[in-house]
């Protein structure tokens, strides 16, 4: 018997396999489904239950939430409007968003609100796509008067209480320092729900239905969105977070009654998205075609190159850098990448059993998303087990660990 599945050895699949079933043999993780993809062959484990305590199969059209595998998607809308010269990467934002002109910086990262001094340059759309632009999510600053009033004012994703909508989130935004001067240093998150309120203000449509149009329904992601519609809901898994000291399951979302069982008064770019493993494999193929779904241009070429291209500089990922490595016990050794493109991680040095080219991200909800160009290889492996306990981010190292063991040549 032919002992190659057309760029996945026979062997290495079941060793996949078994590998993802021993993670929900253990009980913690409920269910998973996984999709490998090179060239033309495509194969999709889908193993256990939607819910902990049994009930419905995993299947291949099951709806996860993708939570930060949100930003690689979501960041293609930019790049859609680069392409049309509808925005310029060192254009300064302010034209689209006033209420980031004539910014304040902090003086020092734990300095009162009022301790500032004037930005010395404006943001632009570059410092937006790089997550260079000033102000996010810093896990090392836990405890200082700035990361008090982002999570005071509800300027990232705080289950159960909902983001507001884009104008007001923009104003709660200006009304902030920054934390860095514009273009000084990577920052996590923000900049990507920042990109969904430029976008809709540079296109004039809601980000949402931008996405909609231009990306979701040309690349045939039917069942990717913000939130799942009433007749898809039974498809969506309940999202937990165990408790870290005892591993006892508890609900972070539920589907029927849960944030994403209606449309968000915010699209959040960052972490709101829905999806499947196929429609998430729609878009990482087109991006290792070099932007086309078919014979259907949706990026060029230079877009996808630019987006899965390290953009920053060493003094720009030493942050970035040290809260990956220095932070491994909170982390569970997600993000040591080495380099950042737009939205996504990209891998500058052979850290693991992947290749440098790399490019993707993981998600606090259980998701991992990548794609390899030199082997022409897309992963994605979804579950419902937040990142409150290590075991869904220990599936996925298991996981590319041994896709990679699973390559043909």
């Amino acid at each position: 018997m032919n002992n190659s599945n057309g760029g996945f050895s026979k062997t290495g699949l079941h060793k996949l396999h078994d590998v993802l079933a021993r993670h929900v043999d253990s009980g913690k993780i409920p269910g998973l489904v996984a999709l490998v993809s090179r060239g033309d062959q495509t194969h999709v484990e889908t193993i256990g239950t939607m819910r902990h305590d049994g009930g419905p199969p995993m299947s291949r059209d099951t709806i996860f939430r993708m939570a930060s595998t949100s930003k690689p998607v979501t960041v293609a809308a930019a790049m859609i409007l680069l392409d049309e010269c509808r925005l310029r990467l060192d254009d300064p934002v302010q034209q689209w968003l006033p209420e980031l002109a004539d910014r304040r910086v902090l003086t020092r990262i734990d300095s009162p609100l009022d301790d500032t001094v004037p930005a010395r340059r404006p943001i632009t759309v570059r410092d937006v796509l790089t997550s260079t632009f000033g102000i996010g999510m810093d896990m090392t600053a836990l405890g200082t008067p700035i990361m008090g009033a982002i999570f005071e004012q509800g300027l990232t994703p705080n289950l159960p209480e909902p983001m507001p909508e884009p104008d007001e989130w923009l104003r709660w935004l200006g009304a902030l320092p920054l934390m860095h001067q514009p273009g000084e240093q990577w920052q996590y998150h923000i900049s990507n729900d920042l990109l969904g309120v430029l976008v809709a203000r540079a296109s004039g449509q809601p980000f949402e239905s931008f996405l909609a149009e231009r990306l979701f329904e040309p690349l045939g992601m039917n069942d990717t969105g913000f939130h799942v519609p009433d007749d898809k809901i039974d498809r969506l898994p309940p999202l937990y977070a165990p408790d870290p000291q005892t591993g006892e399951f508890h609900v972070w979302d539920d589907s029927e009654s849960g944030r994403w069982s209606q449309a968000p008064a915010f699209a959040g770019g960052g972490g709101g998205l829905v999806s499947t493993v196929d429609d998430y494999h729609a878009y990482f193929r087109m991006l290792l075609n070099d932007g086309m779904h078919g014979s259907e241009r949706i990026l060029s070429r230079p877009a996808v190159q630019l987006m899965t291209t390290n953009q920053l500089t060493p003094e720009q990922n030493a942050a970035r850098n040290a809260m990956a490595r220095d932070n491994v016990h909170i982390s569970f050794g997600q993000g040591q990448h080495g380099g950042w493109g737009y939205g996504m991680a990209v891998r500058t040095y052979r850290g693991d059993y992947a290749n440098i080219g790399q490019f993707g991200w993981d998600g606090g909800s259980g998701t991992s998303t990548y794609a390899d160009p030199n082997e022409q290889l897309t992963g994605i492996l979804l579950t419902q087990v937040g990142a409150s306990v290590p075991d869904s981010i220990r599936a996925m190292h298991d996981f590319w660990t041994t896709v990679y063991q699973s390559l043909d040549d």
